[in-house]
């Protein structure tokens, strides 16, 4: 990932209670967004997860019978490290996630459901930065999420939500994406780091199938790297990055 280090990150506001992450797939919060999670659910504020997938089809040696339902009992311990325990899915397709209404409306739903300030999500972006590509699920859940968080508080939009009891919310003030290659903001992560770690690692199935090296020795070097390349433009403490589009 490619980032500008000509300038430096702000502050996010800390002038909220709810969040709402929305991603395609389990472990897309943990490489890297976790921590600040830790540290906002550590302040009494509450974060709740909404996963697109159950990413049934993530790992190469897995089907996805098998994979989805062990992969959604690993993301439950994950969250639970970070402080989250509502963690709902969507149950759109891995791999083949399409932008459009229906994916609109069923994050709207879930935003009126939730009624959070703060809404996070993943790069919407073709690219990581430079020439590396994005995959499509990413870019279909974070441009979806970007265009979500104000078809929910439009009644007009999906009325079926209405019907349904989801009354509108307009109170999303902030969306932030992480893993931008262009962030504007950023939190610090000491106090979230080991236990982002530890939440990574409850991905231990989805690690051993990518990678030989040793998980706690992957996890770790990963997430601190991260966090101290973030921090360099953060007062050069650990930090988690986001570009913060203010609603």
């Amino acid at each position: 990932m490619t980032e500008p280090t000509n300038s430096q990150l702000r502050p996010m506001s800390d002038d909220w209670q709810r969040a709402l992450a929305v991603v395609a797939h389990p472990d897309d919060l943990e490489y890297g967004c976790a921590a600040a999670i830790a540290v906002w659910t550590d302040a009494g504020r509450e974060v709740s997860y909404v996963l697109a997938t159950r990413g049934e089809a993530g790992i190469d040696t897995l089907e996805p019978a098998r994979c989805g339902p062990l992969r959604e009992i690993e993301q439950r311990a994950s969250a639970a490290v970070v402080g989250v325990s509502e963690v709902a899915f969507l149950d759109h397709a891995d791999g083949v996630i399409e932008y459009g209404p229906a994916l609109r409306r069923d994050i709207a739903a879930a935003i009126r459901r939730y009624r959070p300030e703060l809404v996070i999500t993943l790069n919407h972006r073709d690219t990581w930065g430079g020439t590396a590509w994005n995959t499509p699920d990413h870019v279909a859940v974070g441009r979806a999420m970007l265009d979500a968080a104000g078809d929910a508080g439009n009644r007009w939009i999906f009325p079926e939500l209405t019907d349904q009891g989801l009354e509108p919310w307009d109170g999303v003030r902030w969306v932030a994406v992480a893993g931008s290659s262009s962030p504007t903001h950023a939190v610090d992560a000491t106090a979230g780091l080991e236990r982002a770690v530890r939440s990574l690692l409850e991905h231990r199935t989805y690690i051993e199938a990518l990678t030989d090296e040793d998980p706690q020795t992957y996890a770790r070097t990963l997430l601190t790297g991260f966090a101290e390349e973030t921090g360099k433009r953060f007062g050069n403490r650990p930090a988690v990055a986001f570009e913060l589009f203010p609603r």
